[in-house]
């Protein structure tokens, strides 16, 4: 009698285990070629900007065609266009400061593309670089002078948006007349002329989307048409400012 009571025992306890075992194998567990639609278990999708059919800088056509360049111009325009606060602010900036800018660009025949050299240059911000470059259009202390601003104990010009700006627009004419074209002028306010005519003259072409460059220069054109692009397509492209959050000009006298 004991010996059946053991038995029934083991056998009411393997009966309990094999019941256990079968449940769990049973649990709801999506099949190998179901689809979880659940988006929340996916962390936020991350979508690229599409890219222009056509672009071009100053009047000159960018040869999207060369996958080289086309490639380049995607970079930059990814690596901002997730910037969206950066890009905001300075949607923002542009409210205050492009009208003195494209007035003094006009007013020297430069054109109005390279109000988009100056947000490359400092993001329409009043900035030092690590190097000792400032203001708006980021001149060099020695520099600054030879194109007509003014620097003392107790002024800098490399401050003033309208006086750098003028500045930045004898540099670029002089720029344009060496190598003919306004990209590469643009190109050789990155490196200077000096830098640029050097490799124009060893590699036999003055044409920007030819040459081989320093890197920073390299990516220079297209990092500021990536803010051509982004900035003049804003609202298309999701970067939203009401009215009343745009920044007035300062009064001045």
């Amino acid at each position: 009698m004991k010996k059946f009571s053991i038995a029934a025992s083991f056998l009411a306890g393997l009966i309990v285990c094999l019941c256990i075992v079968t449940l769990l194998g049973h649990t709801d567990q999506p099949s190998a070629g179901a689809v979880n639609n659940n988006y929340n278990n996916y962390p936020a999708r991350v979508q690229a900007p599409a890219l222009p059919q056509n672009i071009s800088f100053a009047g000159e056509a960018v040869p999207l065609h060369r996958w080289e360049v086309r490639e380049q111009f995607d970079r930059e325009l990814l690596l901002n266009y997730h910037q969206s606060g950066n890009i905001l602010y300075m949607l923002k900036l542009a409210q205050k400061y492009f009208p003195q800018i494209e007035k003094q660009l006009a007013a020297n025949n430069i054109p109005d593309d390279f109000k988009y050299l100056c947000v490359a240059e400092s993001n329409l911000q009043n900035l030092i670089s690590k190097v000792g470059a400032t203001g708006f259009w980021q001149f060099m202390q020695g520099t600054a002078p030879g194109y007509g601003l003014e620097m003392s104990a107790t002024v800098d010009e490399r401050y003033h948006v309208e006086k750098s700006t003028q500045a930045a627009s004898d540099y670029l004419k002089k720029a344009y007349q060496r190598f003919g074209n306004w990209t590469a002028a643009a190109a050789s306010y990155n490196c200077g002329m000096g830098g640029y005519g050097q490799r124009s003259t060893q590699q036999h072409t003055t044409n920007y989307y030819e040459l081989v460059l320093p890197r920073e220069t390299q990516q220079y054109i297209f990092r500021i048409l990536a803010f051509k692009h982004l900035m003049s397509n804003a609202d298309s492209l999701g970067f939203i400012i009401t009215p009343a959050g745009h920044y007035a000009p300062a009064a001045t006298k």
